[in-house]
This record gives structure tokens, C-alpha cells and sequence, in this order.
């Protein structure tokens, strides 16, 4: 005879061995087994505490479940299906070890304030982690930027060549994006680091429970204030997975400039061997395929943020079993940052920048127009004006194939008497990024304060 579900009291029948496979979430919810048991000692020491259970049942209890944690991690502990879920199986291991001692270990608590424990605790820890990832990479590419404070490549606008700026400048540019994820985790953290257990299936218990003392000894900053959204909030998954969202987003951003910069077509990278692959037909090819892979998995986030979203739209008040779905949502999108970050933080550090390619690059597509123009306009010209007689110079280039470099002085003179012979040194490309000091700017007094403004924040984190 099968036996029976911890919760089959009122059941005549045994579920359907197909429901039972629908209805399990242990082949994934297991990765909460240490949360799970951490979350079940800290309620059993305050049962016994307050009275609820005698003091010697909790300590049994809490001694049990160190022995059952400690069993799972040295792999003698298999979890069974029909018990459902990681607390169901946790409970029933229990109970098969120290009987009905164990039964009293659920007193006080519904699966719905424990599996939303667990979750937080789980969240909190990969929060972490993820933050610590971050941090990597912003320090790598802080070093790396400081490396390139005179190494000179065109910006662009529409994938245009637009105006030149260094490498550091541009590398900078990312520091920001991923300084701006790593608060949007702590923020996220904060939410988070709030205590649901005491919510009980949705209207809290009748047993004197001490919610506070639970929340110091696991760790948390406060308690949850309302038993209904304490059991039955999923806001902390959401706002988490959408944060990793846009820090995947950053991240592809990135790996679509290293896949154009190591293209043939730009050649300003070379990708170390080891973050690269080959053709199986062609053998000339090296393939890109970190970068790649990362842009790809950009969009496996996404999914997973907008899954979670879908799901709570419509649930009311309380809890839903539809919330069973925001587990693997998680846990694949936490999964896949923490697999791609490291990837692409050495593949940063592995690569081979062409500061020779990229200056040429720099020097092509009129990138210094703007500064021409703005030559004229220290001369006294209006910048209207400015900007169409520069106008008139590059479509001259144009048409006779050559650049703003090399044009004349009486060529410059025929479209406007003002040039002179210091107009040169202004639209070299070096000096157009060099001269551009203000705060935030690619020159490199402006880049080196941005580094060392950069490195005081990594040593506060």
C-alpha cells in the first residue's frame, strides 16, 4: 500500500501516480535543501523557546536535522517524488528517523510561510554571489581601462563613425552600466531580507510564536507585517530576475561590440584561443562563440522575467500553486548570470586589443568634423554657420575621395577665409579626444579621475 501523504487526513484516495509527477517540485526545489533545514532549526529552537514544544523535542529536532543536512551533502540521501516538494521531504525524513517527535516540527507553520522562507533565504544568498561577480568585472575593467587612457578609436552613433574617443572612455562607459546593476541588486537585497515565517498558510497561528527572534537567527533584517502578502508575494523573484534581466542586457550589449570588433571587417580585438571555437568546414574561422553564446542567453532571462510576470497577473489573494512555477524561473536565470559573468570577465581580460587598427579607424569617417567646426567656432563663426561650412568640406572629401587631414589650406580657404594653419593640430584625432577634459569625457585626465573614482567605490563595496 502506498503510503500516506502528510496531508491525506481528510483524503480517501490516493492521487494519481501521473498527478503525483505533475504535482512534484523536488527535482528542482531540492537545491533549498540547506535553506529548508536551516529554516526548520531556527523554528523548532523557537518552539521550544516559547513553550510550544517541550524543550528536549526541539532539541532532538534541531539535532536530527544537522544530521539529515550533513547526510544529504555526503550523497546518502535520495528524495522521493511522491513527497512532492524539498519541505515535504525533509519532514518525512524526519519523522522516519525520530517518530512523532518530528510531527511536531510543522507546528505553527504552513508549506506556504516555509516555501516562501526558503525562497528568500535562497534569493539572498545568490543576490550575493551575483553582486560578488559584478564587482569582478567592474575591477577588470577598471585595470583594463586604465591600460588604455591614450589608445584612440572612433565612437559611433547609428553604428557610425561619429567622433573619436580613447578605449578607456568607451570601457568606462560599461563601468557605469554594471556599477548601476550592482545597486540595482542591493536594492533588490533589501526587499528580500524580509522574514515571512510566522504568515502560516495565510492568517498567521493561534500559537505565541516569536517571529523576531527567528528573523535574528536567520539572518533577516525584518519581518514581514502582513500574514496574506507574506505568504503569497512574489515581488522579491521578480524584481530580482529583472535586475539580472538588465544586467544580461548590458552584458550583451558588450558582446555584440566584441563580435564586431573582432570581426575582419574592424579588427580592433583579437579574442584569446581560449574564448573562441572553429568551423567544422571552414578552417580559417575563429568564431566568436562566448560573446555569442551571451548575447543568446540575454534572451533565456528575458523569458524567464516575463514567465514570472505572467504568472502572478491574475492569482488572488492568497497563496496559488501556480506560484510553484517561479522556482525554476529563478534558479535558471540566477543559474545563467552566474555562468555567463565569469565567461565574459576573463574574456575581457584574455583579449588582444589593436590600438593601431583602431586609431586608423579613428581617422577615417570624418570623425573630427566636429571638432573643425568647432575651430571655426573659437574663431568667431557662428556654429550654424560652422557646421554648414564643414558640411561643405566633407562632402568635398567625398567627392574627391580624401579626408579633412589632408585638404589643403588654400582648399579650406576657398570655402572660408577664416582657416588658417592652426586649424591641423585641432582635428588631429588624438588631440580631439584628448582635448575633450570635461568630467565624464574621453580625454585622459578625465578618464584617470573616472578610474580612481572608480576604484574608491570597489574598496567601499
Amino acid at each position: 500500500m502506498e503510503k500516506a501523504k502528510l496531508w491525506g487526513g481528510r483524503f480517501t484516495q490516493s492521487t494519481d501516480s501521473f498527478t503525483d509527477h505533475f504535482h512534484s517540485s523536488i527535482s528542482f526545489d531540492s537545491r533549498m535543501y540547506r535553506e529548508d533545514i536551516t529554516g526548520s532549526m531556527a523554528h523548532a529552537a523557537m518552539l521550544g523557546r516559547q513553550g510550544i514544544i517541550p524543550a528536549e523535542d526541539a532539541e532532538l529536532i534541531i539535532k536530527t536535522l544537522g544530521e539529515i543536512l550533513a547526510d544529504i551533502e555526503n550523497g546518502s540521501v535520495s528524495f522521493d517524488e511522491k513527497a512532492e516538494d524539498i519541505h515535504m521531504n525533509i519532514e518525512t525524513i524526519l519523522i522516519s528517523r525520530i517518530g512523532d517527535v518530528g510531527k511536531r516540527l510543522h507546528t505553527g507553520r504552513s508549506r506556504n510561510d516555509q516555501v516562501a522562507l526558503d525562497t528568500r533565504m535562497y534569493a539572498k544568498k545568490e543576490i550575493a554571489a551575483v553582486k560578488q561577480l559584478v564587482k569582478d568585472l567592474i575591477a577588470g575593467l577598471n585595470s583594463l581601462a586604465a591600460e588604455h587612457t591614450e589608445t584612440i578609436l572612433p565612437g559611433y552613433t547609428h553604428l557610425q563613425r561619429a567622433q573619436p574617443v580613447t578605449l578607456a572612455h568607451h570601457l568606462l562607459a560599461y563601468v557605469e552600466m554594471f556599477k548601476r546593476d550592482y545597486e540595482r541588486l542591493s536594492d533588490a537585497y533589501k526587499r528580500t531580507d524580509v522574514m515571512p515565517l510566522g504568515s502560516g498558510a495565510l492568517a498567521t497561528t493561534t500559537y505565541d510564536l516569536d517571529r523576531y527572534s527567528v528573523a535574528e537567527e536567520l539572518g533577516f533584517a525584518a519581518i514581514t507585517l502582513n500574514s496574506m502578502d507574506g505568504v503569497s508575494d512574489r515581488d522579491f523573484c521578480i524584481e530580482l530576475v529583472s535586475a539580472l534581466s538588465i544586467l544580461m542586457m548590458h552584458l550583451s550589449r558588450f558582446c555584440e561590440e566584441i563580435i564586431l570588433w573582432s570581426s575582419h571587417e574592424f579588427h580592433f580585438i583579437e579574442l584569446s584561443d581560449a574564448y573562441s571555437t572553429g568551423s567544422s568546414i571552414m578552417p580559417q574561422k575563429k568564431n566568436p562563440d562566448m560573446a555569442e553564446l551571451i548575447r543568446g542567453k540575454c534572451g533565456r532571462v528575458y523569458g524567464h522575467l516575463v514567465g514570472l510576470l505572467t504568472t502572478m497577473k491574475g492569482l488572488p489573494l492568497a497563496y496559488n500553486k501556480d506560484m510553484q512555477e517561479d522556482k525554476e524561473a529563478l534558479f535558471d536565470a540566477v543559474d545563467t548570470v552566474k555562468m555567463c559573468l565569469p565567461v565574459f570577465t576573463n574574456m575581457l581580460a584574455t583579449m588582444t586589443v589593436k590600438p593601431d587598427a583602431m586609431l586608423a579607424a579613428a581617422k577615417g569617417g570624418f570623425t573630427n568634423a566636429t571638432d573643425a567646426a568647432d575651430w571655426l567656432v573659437k574663431q568667431g563663426v557662428p556654429f550654424r554657420d560652422a557646421h554648414a561650412i564643414i558640411g561643405r568640406l566633407v562632402l568635398y572629401c567625398i567627392e574627391h575621395n580624401t579626408n579633412l587631414d589632408d585638404l589643403s589650406l588654400e582648399e579650406y580657404r576657398a570655402v572660408s577665409p577664416v582657416f588658417d594653419e592652426s586649424v591641423y593640430a585641432a582635428i588631429n584625432v588624438k588631440q580631439c579626444a584628448q582635448a575633450r577634459k570635461v568630467v565624464g569625457g574621453p580625454a585622459k585626465e578625465a578618464t584617470e579621475r573616472a578610474i580612481a573614482a572608480n576604484q574608491a567605490y570597489l574598496e567601499k563595496l
